[in-house]
């Protein structure tokens, strides 16, 4: 999947450092100028979102039934009966107006912060509770406490999620040399291995397909646009865009007007890569699983595999590039986790390391469940300008099964103004904050 076109120089008006257009966007640019000084046009539905990871991509797409993945849907999709509703939020459109602008705002581009640097091992099951798209993760528990979990977890197991429990010798067939502690292992045939990176530049070019295709007329124009900026305040989109959606991560916090205000804590992780020899006869096998224990390993072929990941709270190192020292530190944390079930490992070759910072959110009675909600709230008056402002955050290190859902959820809140439609468990971080 070719990543995005390079930027062209950014124009000077009022939203500058474009980076990149929809490719109907200019040639409707005239059409769209003249229906907005015309009898029945007034200015397009306009929404802000800020971040270009898993959580900003997915709130323009949405899970459709029988998939865990995103697929093009929400804000582009935005319809004539949304557009009423919306009337009560004092945005009066005319109900044949049907023109929507998404704008992205990510100074890193499409997958640059932690989202792209994740394992990209999508499973529904964890000891608590072509992409290079590779099918197939299995667990050997390395402790009584995760074998007890996974057992229980196998039993009452979806059929739509099998996990099946495999003893030594089948486990031992599908990845040879596999080291089994507990003499069996817990195989989920149906989770996956996505190149996360990809995954994400193929949500980003479906969005733009998704934006040409949906203009049928001037009167129906989708716009979707990539700015590579940053965005430091706030106060610079209220006037605007009718909603701006934070997908920022653990930058979230950082905004002005949100500092000390959402619940969320920064964890760096690094990530290993690894690769064979090039002299090396041996090769993991093309149809065995990925690995998942102490430590977790994301197969991408034969030759080549991610190792992860580190757990370093608070740190303010927002950086992808990680120091020697950095690197070898997690290679000393990370190759004898991974050994310890898969010893090959130790003959594969360090190439390098990758690092990013997740938004972890509080532990509560549903679980670690990500934030999502209305803002405007915590934010107070001096911002809102008559915009709302929503959240995506949170997602920890589940940001690849989270973002369909939360994506979904907030797109559909944000269209209608209305967070009733966000179950509670998501939106009650605001009243335990409140309560504090």
């Amino acid at each position: 999947m070719p990543p995005p076109p390079p930027c062209p120089s950014p124009p000077t008006p009022v939203l500058p450092n474009l980076n990149l257009y929809s490719r109907r966007t200019v040639a409707a640019a005239a059409a769209a100028s003249s229906s907005l000084t015309g009898g029945h046009g007034r200015r397009p539905l306009r929404y802000a979102v800020l971040g270009a990871g898993f959580a900003g991509l997915s709130v323009r797409v949405a899970p459709p039934q029988g998939t865990l993945l995103s697929s093009p849907c929400p804000l582009l999709s935005c319809d004539k009966k949304h557009r009423l509703k919306r009337r009560s939020c004092s945005f009066q459109h005319s109900p044949r107006d049907s023109r929507v602008s998404v704008d992205l705002y990510d100074e890193n581009g499409v997958g640059g912060g932690a989202s792209g640097v994740s394992g990209g091992l999508l499973h529904p099951y964890s000891p608590k509770g072509r992409f290079s798209l590779i099918r197939g993760i299995l667990r050997p528990p390395t402790n009584e406490k995760a074998a007890d979990i996974l057992l229980e977890n196998a039993q009452s197991s979806l059929q739509s999620c099998s996990l099946q429990v495999l003893d030594s010798d089948a486990a031992q067939g599908l990845i040879p040399g596999l080291c089994v502690p507990f003499d069996y292992a817990v195989y989920m045939p149906l989770a996956l291995n996505i190149n996360p990176k990809k995954y994400l530049q193929a949500l980003f070019l479906a969005c733009q397909n998704l934006s040409d295709e949906a203009s049928v007329s001037p009167s129906e124009q989708k716009e979707f646009k990539l700015y590579n900026q940053r965005v430091d305040n706030l106060q610079q989109l209220a006037g605007d865009y009718d909603s701006v959606i934070i997908c920022l991560g653990a930058k979230a916090g950082s905004l002005p007007g949100l500092t000390n205000k959402l619940p969320l804590r920064a964890c760096r992780g690094v990530i290993a890569e690894f690769q064979l020899p090039s002299d090396s006869v041996e090769e993991y096998g093309n149809q065995s699983p990925s690995i998942l224990s102490d430590a977790w390993m994301a197969f991408q072929g034969p030759r080549s595999v991610s190792i992860g990941s580190t757990w370093q709270w608070n740190s303010e190192n927002y950086a992808s590039m990680v120091s020697d020292e950095e690197a070898r530190a997690a290679m000393e944390e990370l190759v004898p986790k991974a050994s310890g079930v898969y010893p090959g490992i130790t003959k594969w070759d360090f190439v390098c390391a990758r690092a990013g910072i997740r938004a972890m959110p509080p532990l509560t009675a549903n679980g670690s469940l990500p934030l999502l909600g209305c803002l405007n709230d915590v934010i107070g008056d001096k911002i809102k300008n008559n915009c709302t402002f929503w959240l995506v955050g949170g997602l920890g290190a589940r940001g690849l099964l989270y973002h369909g859902l939360v994506g979904k959820l907030t797109a559909q809140a944000a269209i209608s103004c209305d967070e009733s439609l966000i179950p509670s468990e998501f939106t009650c971080w605001k009243v335990n904050k409140a309560s504090q």
